[in-house]
């Protein structure tokens, strides 16, 4: 019934019978109450939690102090004038003042004295730490209901004309699940009374299964992507009819392979061998990163400019656009800025001003201090439609869809947010305090050092000499502070440096 691949209605309906009988809500059985532990997430809370219980407890005592007034003003309350508090209050005057909690006592005082200056402060200095106090990561858990739905094919997809019930299974043109799980016909009615139903664990190894070489290939053809910048099937999201074929297949099979079982019956040399388990990723990063066909030289080869001109043949390397995150993280490395620290809550490195008014509400954007202001891009705070604009300009995705394969463009902005944008131009700063305090020798032995630090390469004698000319320019420049003419002169060299498209390229 598909328009392009062999596909029938009755292959969906038992595709969709997998997730019919789930729920999602925060109550799973495994994770009670829908709560992860993320690591890095709850740092530092010990420090505020004990905060917390000290400005509690100082509260607290406060409270018991005035104990006595407080008993006094409740017994003198009318019935009228109890009638006015608020609904809580009320119901917390029910209770004897030894037994209420901080938390009562606090409303139940401000109801009796709010202006009380010792108690105002004490009452915000413990409403500040409830703010920061961390809290844990809340997650929708997918279970299963206890009661399975029955489900059926919809005659030409009205849900209000069901047709004959189905239970979960595999489109009949790949390959079967095990005949315990799931008999040849797949309906209701045609099955045994004692087999069990197949569930979203029996999918889940079904999809991974040694006989389904789908999940493999995938999978590998996304690596191999990241590595080359097109995949093996160059339409990584489509491996159906419509889909382009790939480009190696031999080598698409091998590599999908060699994930599944490491050796898959060939050798394996250096450590690899007989070093990792089946489903290893980093068996298949170090096959694709120590290969000759990865380290070959990028640069253009005229004898390939006619027979492969978009290189689909792999005689050379090709040139890569750094993703957006890592155009921050290597200049961060190059600077000596980066935090290497991992994990841990979203950071706010600098941005311009404005841009958190571009989205239907206005919100605020207090750049991190500290090491948080130079973490990973990865951990960049991220408003879906308010992106940071450094990562929008370097063709970051959207968080509205879904994205298989990253766009590479070259634009003029973006250059001239490498030049001007603030968190880059700190990167320069500190690059060029970086080369004054470690280059050793004459400025031409700095220029190589700092080129070095950006582009992995010594420049060559013509690069060298338009920047000692650049940097011989600055220094004559006149400025308002003599001792700081090197450091604003060397600022000027690092902006080129990092403004390079070698340097923000993966060659």
């Amino acid at each position: 019934d598909h328009k392009f691949d062999p596909f029938t209605q009755r292959d969906y309906y038992r595709m969709f019978a997998f997730f019919n009988s789930t729920v999602e809500d925060g109550h799973g059985k495994s994770i009670p109450g829908g709560m992860l532990d993320i690591p890095g997430e709850m740092e530092g809370g010990e420090n505020v939690q004990k905060q917390l219980e000290e400005a509690e407890e100082d509260l607290d005592r406060y409270l018991n102090t005035q104990g006595s007034a407080q008993q006094k003003w409740e017994d003198d309350l009318s019935a009228d004038q109890r009638s006015r508090l608020k609904a809580e209050v009320q119901r917390i005057l029910q209770t004897r003042f030894a037994e209420r909690t901080i938390k009562q006592k606090r409303i139940a005082y401000a109801a009796f004295h709010a202006d009380d200056p010792e108690f105002k402060s004490r009452d915000m200095k413990l409403a500040k730490l409830e703010k920061r106090e961390p809290k844990s990561v809340t997650t929708l858990v997918m279970r299963e209901l206890d009661k399975p739905r029955e489900t059926h094919l919809l005659i030409k997809g009205d849900f209000t004309r069901p047709g004959v019930v189905v239970t979960p299974g595999t489109p009949e043109t790949l390959p079967a699940m095990a005949a315990a799980i799931e008999n040849s016909n797949g309906t209701a009615g045609s099955r045994q009374s004692n087999a069990p139903a197949a569930t979203r664990l029996d999918l889940a190894r079904w999809i991974v299964a040694t006989n389904n070489p789908l999940a493999a290939r995938v999978l590998v053809n996304r690596v191999w992507q990241q590595y080359f910048g097109r995949g093996l099937v160059e339409t990584e999201n489509d491996f159906g009819t419509q889909g382009i074929p790939p480009s190696h297949p031999e080598l698409l099979d091998w590599l999908a392979c060699e994930l599944v079982q490491p050796g898959g019956g060939q050798a394996v040399s250096g450590a690899a061998q007989g070093s990792s388990g089946a489903w290893s990723l980093k068996h298949l990063h170090r096959l694709i990163v120590t290969s000759a066909t990865y380290r070959q030289s990028s640069k253009a080869r005229p004898d390939l400019r006619d027979k492969d001109p978009n290189n689909k043949l792999l005689a050379r390397q090709n040139r890569l656009r750094l993703d957006a995150e890592v155009v921050r993280d290597s200049m961060l490395a190059a600077s000596g800025l980066l935090s290497e620290k991992a994990g841990g809550p979203p950071v706010f490195p600098p941005q311009p001003a404005g841009v958190m008014n571009l989205g239907q509400s206005k919100r605020d954007w207090k750049p991190s201090s500290g090491a948080d202001r130079y973490r990973r891009g990865i951990y960049t705070w991220f408003w879906r439609a308010t992106p940071h604009p450094a990562l929008a300009v370097f063709d970051a995705p959207d968080a509205f869809s879904t994205c298989t394969r990253r766009l590479r463009s070259n634009t003029p902005l973006q250059a001239l947010t490498l030049l001007n944008d603030q968190q880059f131009y700190e990167m320069a700063q500190a690059l060029a305090a970086k080369v004054l305090r470690e280059g050793k020798g004459s400025n031409n032995d700095r220029l190589d050092y700092a080129f070095r630090l950006c582009v992995s390469r010594h420049p060559s004698m013509a690069e060298l000499q338009r920047l000692s000319e650049l940097l011989a320019s600055e220094l004559r420049q006149p400025g308002p502070d003599e001792m700081k003419a090197p450091l604003l002169a060397w600022t000027t060299a690092a902006r080129v440096l990092l403004n390079l498209d070698e340097t923000i390229t993966r060659e």
